[in-house]
């Protein structure tokens, strides 16, 4: 383990991170609203502390192996979360505590999207911005963004971008350079989000809702700057600007990627993942509209329609935007949609979840074991888009499972000794593991019902699910310790 290596590098990104705090001081001075010295104020404190980490292993070179970038991700995703809650601490609005403080900045970078925060609509417009730009930055991964600036530092970037890209393949490179490879994700990234918030600014958004929205529906992440999210806007075209960006956003960007490249949209529909997850997302919508229907608790058939569409992708996608209180719908509706978040969006996207992938290579391995039992001696291959899946990879798809549903039933189990009911530990563990947000019961609006243990518990299982849970736990093992 290359400690003063890793050091080095986590002194590095915090300073590099203190300079997110500039685009707030530009909001707030430009508003008037008198927040922009609790952001300065935070940038010097990452700065001297970013420093002094960094000072005493400057001159240290050595490029990182894989368990070193392991280990580089977790804690700078750990540390950002601190890091990132200084100026919700600090600023005289929101009056939060720590803890409060530090929820909010976790489910911001991580693309949660669950909040303490009530009255939204009243915070500084440097506030609101600040949470809508944590989002944005986690969506693709900040250690991306530094993967794309390591060779200017002097350092490697491949066992970072290893341990940050989602998903159960992660060593292909859409370029032959994993900085170039880096540099072109966040330029799709950023192309992506521009079209995102041009869209929502022609469908009658100002241009503030419209970029921080816009950040937020990219990352997959949720935040708004009302309590009553998206639903604030009453707009059915702001709705289908966002159902179709929150679809995007959900996707593989090496597919976005390819297809810009080559000019072809083909390439979406060629992708086994992308196949399933639209079928998915039209099957969910389908689903709930009928569900809704014969409910009978619409009179208007276009505001059901709408509502239902939207909110089976939102849920879906692990988006978290509402646009009605869809927890009130009819009881097995809410349960269906917040089951459907742990299939989440493709590998490689912005969405939380076990991820598309993941779950089609369950099913294909499910029915090869029911083939199985009528033809024992039969070779069966697991294939996916015509090709035969490695062993290793259908083991691992296994391997992660089991430890998912391990890690959610501990996790829930935990929020209950709190003191918390069975719907609302269930939902508040689904919502932030799988990095959802608006959750059932208790959580349905905000999770600030929750005591500060239980609030802590959330904010482990949002960085679990951030990193896909292997990549934490992978450092309290002692085979990742063992030279």
């Amino acid at each position: 383990m290359s400690f003063r290596a890793i050091q080095r590098i986590l002194g590095l990104l915090l300073m590099v991170f203190s300079l997110t705090m500039l685009p707030p001081v530009g909001v707030s001075l430009y508003y008037g609203d008198g927040s922009h010295m609790s952001f300065v104020a935070a940038a010097a404190w990452l700065i001297a502390v970013g420093g002094l980490i960094w000072w005493p292993a400057r001159r240290d070179r050595r490029d990182l192996r894989l368990r070193d970038g392991f280990m580089v991700v977790t804690l700078f995703w750990t540390v950002l979360g601190l890091a990132g809650a200084l100026p919700l601490y600090i600023s005289p609005q929101p009056d939060i505590g720590a803890t409060d403080a530090i929820f909010e900045a976790v489910s911001g970078l991580t693309t949660t999207g669950a909040t303490v925060l009530t009255g939204l609509d009243a915070l500084p417009r440097s506030i609101l911005y600040y949470r809508q730009q944590l989002q944005w930055l986690g969506g693709m991964g900040i250690v991306i963004l530094a993967v794309a600036l390591l060779p200017m530092l002097g350092v490697g970037g491949m066992s970072l971008y290893r341990a940050e890209m989602p998903g159960p393949v992660k060593d292909a490179k859409l370029t032959p350079r994993i900085t170039q490879t880096a540099r072109m994700l966040w330029v799709v990234y950023v192309t992506i989000t521009a079209a995102c918030a041009g869209a929502y600014w022609l469908a009658g958004m100002g241009a503030f809702d419209a970029i921080g929205h816009a950040f937020a529906t990219v990352a997959i992440g949720g935040f708004s700057h009302y309590d009553a999210s998206l639903g604030q806007f009453d707009s059915r075209t702001i709705e289908l600007v966002a159902v179709f960006f929150m679809l995007v956003g959900a996707m593989n960007f090496g597919l976005h990627f390819v297809a810009w490249r080559n000019g072809r949209f083909s390439v979406y529909w060629r992708d086994p993942e992308c196949q399933a997850f639209l079928r998915l997302m039209a099957s969910l919508s389908a689903i709930t509209l009928l569900y809704l229907l014969l409910a009978g608790d619409y009179d208007d058939t276009l505001q059901l329609a709408a509502d239902g569409v939207f909110q089976a992708v939102s849920v879906a996608t692990t988006t978290g935007f509402t646009t009605s209180h869809f927890h009130h719908w009819p009881a097995g509706l809410p349960v269906l949609l917040l089951f459907a978040s742990f299939i989440g969006g493709c590998a490689g996207s912005t969405a939380g979840g076990l991820k598309v992938v993941r779950c089609l290579l369950l099913v294909k391995q499910g029915r090869r074991e029911i083939v199985r039992l009528v033809h024992p001696a039969a070779e069966i291959p697991v294939q996916l888009g015509g090709r035969a899946v490695p062993l290793r990879v259908v083991d691992a798809v296994w391997g992660f499972f089991a430890v998912y549903v391990g890690v959610f039933t501990v996790l829930m189990m935990a929020l209950m000794a709190t003191g918390v009911d069975q719907v609302t530990a269930f939902s508040a563990i689904a919502a932030t593991l799988n990095n959802l947000g608006p959750g059932l019961g208790e959580v349905a609006y905000s999770y600030q019902a929750l005591s500060g243990v239980g609030k802590w518990i959330c904010v482990l299982a949002m960085l679990l699910g951030r990193l896909e849970i292997f990549t934490l736990l992978l450092l309290f093992t002692v085979t990742f310790w063992r030279k």
